[in-house]
């Protein structure tokens, strides 16, 4: 177990806090996947202080791309600003049994959760590869004001898009608040798969609005915590160096790749992180 006060603790953590950046900025979902395990597992972080450090660097990641997603146009700002005030709402609730809950319980409930998800993941991903690029035209029917369009750089040309199933799915996204404040997962591993699949946004859009959202239930989630005494202020220090540096890597990652190459890779990593806690 690595000692969290020496430099070499301190390096592990800024160095994986970039790694954590780099895909939870490009896939949109905070990092709070890998966070948890590795302050829990590698550090010996009691769960529900490594879930307060995870939320503060998601809240602090969302705000450094949040804005920069929205300039560049990446941003659904409507229905963003929808989908997060249900996603806050259950990460408060959440938040408040999540202190009232052993450490145990939520290990397992964590592993639990990463496993359907992965799979989820990968196969969303894998799907998307074999069917190719997708059109650039909207679908024929009303037009709805959460519709909008983008600069996509991997294929070099705008991409427009039409929103569908918002009422369910913001309901859905009181679920996604839910698993932040109660996991640290911030929120974004259900809110990317809801976009994509339930409501017809692009991956790319879908991620950057993600980010925008994530940022709100991590702090509405991390201040419940903070008064709980499950914030450690120095190791949050350091890993959200960390993150703030990757995450602007991942931002670069966000504009030009394919988001499904990495989300195939991202949904392998989650999986053997599933496993070694459940066995842990």
């Amino acid at each position: 177990m690595i000692e969290l006060h020496s430099v070499q603790g301190s390096l592990v953590l800024g160095g994986f806090g970039v790694f954590i950046g780099v895909l939870g900025s490009a896939l949109g979902i905070g990092g709070g996947v890998f966070t948890v395990p590795l302050l829990t597992l590698a550090f010996g972080l009691p769960i529900h202080q490594a879930i307060g450090a995870s939320l503060v660097a998601i809240a602090a990641a969302s705000s450094a791309v949040a804005s920069v997603n929205v300039e560049r146009g990446l941003t659904n700002l409507r229905l963003g600003i929808v989908f997060e005030t249900t996603m806050a709402l259950g990460s408060l609730f959440s938040a408040l049994i999540a202190s009232r809950m052993p450490g145990g319980v939520l290990q397992t409930a964590f592993a639990l959760a990463l496993l359907p998800i992965s799979f989820s993941m990968f196969l969303r991903g894998s799907r998307a590869l074999r069917a190719g690029p997708p059109p650039d035209l909207l679908p024929a029917g009303p037009a709805s004001s959460f519709d909008s369009e983008f600069f996509d750089h991997s294929s070099n040309g705008r991409r427009s898009y039409s929103v569908r199933n918002v009422i369910p799915a913001s309901f859905l996204s009181f679920f996604g608040g839910g698993l932040s404040g109660l996991l640290g997962l911030g929120g974004g591993v259900v809110q990317v798969p809801v976009m994509t699949m339930l409501c017809g946004v692009p991956m790319k859009a879908a991620a950057a609005t993600s980010n925008f959202m994530i940022g709100v239930s991590a702090a509405a989630s991390a201040f419940i915590y903070y008064r709980k005494g499950h914030i450690p202020v120095e190791i949050c220090g350091v890993i959200v160096l960390g993150v703030l540096i990757g995450s602007f890597a991942g931002m670069s990652l966000l504009y030009k790749a394919r988001s499904e190459r990495l989300q195939m890779v991202f949904a392998a990593a989650m999986l053997a992180i599933a496993v070694k806690m459940l066995i842990w």
